[in-house]
């Protein structure tokens, strides 16, 4: 088998990626990176950012992603429309496949998939994404100042997102399906006492209403009686997870019980020498493209220090 030789392979695009990328480059590692399945991550179904440094004005998801990546070009990085479909990662060099049917053979992998918001699968859900649908109140909060929005989920994140958006908005429906929470006693207690969040109990969103401006409204259905109400909100939050993108990679390298890639100490180390993790396939807790271009500037360093300490 023919194999195309590469100092630092780049798995996985985003902010993580591509700042790997510039950094990389920068290095004189020449670095490779494939894309991936969805070319720029997240952030590309991210209407508006307002909260990145050096956009003043704001900036769209996909502009950011447009720019960062225009940028690892012009540095050098060879960024290739392509899909990883294995990853050999337990000899050295490792061996990395592509849909296309290209191999590498990587003496550096940067792994930084991404983590994917896990959404409720209604057809509605998809229509209004990005017009009032949203996965992140980190993200898009702001833009619904002194507004009604609604929060799904009964777990940490959502009580969080709820209590986040209880500073921006107008008040805060908090739709779980079952009678209780899962979250944390503190957290459960912080929501308890906000009087800006309703909780719904056993409830379910069936369908997410609106027009060509967005979102107006969401159908709820009580997942006791069968009944359906109909609730005006502007904002619909989903805080009910994420699944990090590190399947492929399972059984090679430490992943936590939710599907993380563990790195060490803080760096972007992972528990094989010459393969580093950055962006949020390896956070649980900031994922925001701040974060993780930070982790992928670390992650091209730490290549960078492998190899040479590998010569």
């Amino acid at each position: 088998m023919d194999y195309e030789k590469v100092k630092c392979l780049i798995i996985g695009s985003g902010p993580a990626g591509y700042t790997a990328a510039i950094y990389a480059s920068r290095s004189n590692l020449n670095p490779i990176l494939i894309e991936g399945m969805q070319p720029g991550g997240q952030l590309t179904i991210t209407t508006e950012i307002e909260n990145y440094p050096g956009y003043p004005d704001g900036i769209t998801g996909t502009e950011m992603m447009e720019d960062l990546k225009k940028q690892a070009k012009r540095v050098g990085a060879d960024i290739r429309s392509d899909i990883v479909i294995k990853a050999s990662l337990k000899e050295y060099p490792f061996h990395i496949a592509t849909e296309s049917g290209k191999n590498y053979e990587a003496e550096s992998v940067i792994i930084s998939t991404g983590a994917s918001a896990k959404w409720l699968g209604i057809e509605s859900e998809e229509k209004f994404r990005g017009m009032g649908v949203s996965a992140c109140a980190t993200c898009d909060g702001f833009f619904y100042k002194n507004q009604e929005v609604g929060v799904v989920g009964g777990g940490d994140t959502a009580c969080e997102e709820a209590t986040y958006l209880s500073n921006i908005c107008s008040k805060i429906y908090l739709i779980v399906r079952r009678d209780e929470l899962r979250a944390s006693k503190i957290m459960q207690e912080r929501v308890a006492k906000n009087p800006k969040i309703e909780i719904l109990w056993n409830h379910k969103p069936i369908e997410i209403l609106g027009d060509n401006n967005g979102v107006n409204g969401v159908m709820l259905e009580n997942t006791k009686t069968g009944d359906i109400k109909q609730i005006p909100l502007t904002g619909f939050f989903l805080a009910i997870g994420h699944h990090p993108n590190s399947d492929m990679f399972s059984g090679q390298i430490d992943i936590d019980s939710n599907g993380y890639i563990i790195t060490k100490n803080g760096t972007s180390h992972t528990n094989i020498p010459g393969v580093f993790a950055a962006g949020d396939v390896q956070d649980s807790t900031y994922r925001q493209a701040i974060t993780a271009a930070g982790s992928g500037c670390k992650a091209a360093i730490d290549a960078e220090r492998f190899l040479i300490n590998r010569d």
